[in-house]
């Protein structure tokens, strides 16, 4: 009777638990099982190991061998346990050292010609390794770069199963353990480019409105005929947000990383930005999947921007299915086996044609819309989903005089009086425990010491009781008007503050 373990990671979302992975060779006829709810992909294991193993030159005993994720109650979903049950396997059958194997995560999923390839979740898994007091990860030589992104771990690369064999027969015979990986890699320049505001012909208020969008964190409706520039303002928006903190930083990246969406390079700092089709599902914006949940966009637009182009477009269930993130600021699927729970603090960027044709006031142009399809398209954003949307405004046509303008206002401008309006806001709420306006609870804007004066929400209190706003729509507009006043340095809003942030709160779909 021989036995070997090792370790490995199942994730739940983003958080990970450490797992045991234990083999066990015994007597009986030559098999490979793997126990400790195993989804089909993990429970294939078994086919790419034998080959793998014997495509590097090496072997295993035709016996009976039982592999045993522990805990067996956590679901265990993909191939990136490949690299542990081989590794583990080899323990047992004495080609590695047990003792240093046992030390170690591994990661990765094998090919049959014996190479190790890379899997989504490197990132999560090692800070999941990291926060359990692991030391030493081994993963992918092409996950290297990601891995190393985590402080406090020594990360070993692994190109191929022989090469990871010899490397633990020279640990073994050195008393040391596998070698390093190259260096921690710094921050990265993003793939993407983020175009400058300045690009923006015109639109003088629909620029303001972007800017106060980005200091208090609140979310935007655009609307306007085609080609007036909504999508340049949306797509601007990141740049003159604020820098990730490395903390925040490596949470996006982590969601990002359990999405696939790429191999990082070193830490982007710059906000995420995520513009899916108006034709995505349900599953794709939320997320969701047949076997393990996968973050949507509103996860993976988390700490930035999601931008929603056509939103009358998308489908009612998705639209109405963003109702709860923008309140709480995560989004929880529940499946028969086990509950995830994502992180989905986004700025929500909507864009909308005044009308399906799109001509709808314009200039020169005759709309074709009936009344009725104007109805039905207006009604598409209306109810609870408008109103958690705290900025909207009309981006009319460019005139001939604005296209010949120059001086406008370039991002790094307008990016220093942000992070000057979110450095008040931060000192503001410091005992709260928000950082933004439009995440203060609403409760303390109506309570001292934070209460306005009375002449500065009369009018304010008059549209409440009228039924014209929702007790949510007078919390959101003071939320604007403190953003407002800490746009212009001032300490307190005041009535035209206030006016302003309801006349920004229109519940037409276009002026």
């Amino acid at each position: 009777m021989r036995f070997g373990r090792t370790l490995a990671v199942a994730l739940s979302g983003v958080r990970g638990t450490l797992v045991d992975v234990e083999a066990h060779i015994g007597n009986g006829l030559p098999t490979l099982m793997i126990s400790g709810l195993p989804d089909k992909a993990c429970a294939q294991a078994p086919d790419r190991l034998r080959s793998a193993v014997a495509s590097a030159g090496l072997s295993i005993p035709p016996s009976r061998i039982v592999v045993n994720l522990s805990p067996a109650s956590i679901p265990k979903h993909g191939s990136g346990y490949d690299l542990a049950i081989a590794v583990a396997v080899l323990a047992a059958a004495d080609v590695i050292e047990a003792s240093v194997a046992a030390r170690s995560v591994h990661l990765g999923e094998l090919g049959l010609d014996g190479s190790i390839r890379p899997v989504p979740g490197v990132l999560p898994v090692v800070m999941a390794a990291a926060a359990a007091g692991v030391r030493h990860v081994v993963v992918p030589a092409a996950s290297v770069a990601e891995a190393r992104l985590v402080e406090g771990v020594t990360v070993h690369a692994a190109a191929t199963l022989g090469a990871l064999v010899e490397a633990y027969a020279v640990s073994a015979r050195r008393g040391g353990t596998l070698p390093v990986a190259s260096a921690l890699p710094g921050i990265c320049t993003p793939d993407r480019q983020v175009g400058d505001l300045a690009d923006v012909v015109g639109q003088k208020e629909a620029r303001e409105v972007v800017e106060l969008a980005a200091i208090g964190g609140h979310h935007l409706l655009l609307t306007g005929p085609p080609g007036v520039g909504k999508t340049m303002l949306a797509e601007r928006l990141v740049g003159v947000l604020p820098e990730l903190t490395r903390a925040e930083a490596l949470e996006s990246q982590a969601i990002r990383s359990l999405a696939g969406v790429g191999q990082a390079r070193g830490l982007d700092l710059t906000p995420p930005f995520e513009a899916p089709h108006h034709t995505a599902s349900t599953a794709a914006i939320v997320g969701g999947g047949s076997a393990a949940v996968i973050p949507g966009a509103v996860s993976r637009a988390h700490r930035g921007v999601l931008f929603l182009d056509e939103a009358p477009e998308f489908k009612s269930s998705v639209l109405q299915c963003l109702r709860q993130p923008l309140e709480s600021g995560v989004v929880t699927i529940a499946r028969a086996r086990e509950s995830v729970t994502y992180p989905a603090g986004f700025l929500l960027v909507m864009a909308a044609n005044p009308c399906p044709c799109g001509h709808s006031f314009a200039r020169g142009q005759s709309c074709r819309c009936s009344p009725m399809d104007l109805r039905r398209y207006a009604s598409r954003l209306q109810g609870p989903l408008l109103d958690r949307i705290d900025l909207r405004v009309n981006v009319p046509q460019v005139a001939a005089g604005a296209v010949a303008e120059i001086g406008a206002e370039s991002s790094q401008t307008v990016a220093q009086r942000v992070a000057q309006a979110r450095c008040a806001q931060a000192q503001r709420w410091a005992e709260v425990g928000v950082t933004l306006n439009g995440h203060v609870p609403g409760h303390l804007l109506r309570r001292r010491p934070f209460r306005l004066a009375r002449a500065a929400t009369a009018r304010l209190d008059r549209a409440l009781d009228h039924g014209e706003l929702s007790l949510r729509g007078y919390d959101r507009v003071l939320r604007v008007a403190w953003s407002l006043a800490d746009r212009e340095g001032r300490s307190t809003p005041g009535p035209a503050e206030v006016t302003r942030a309801m006349d920004l709160r229109s519940p037409e779909l276009a002026a």
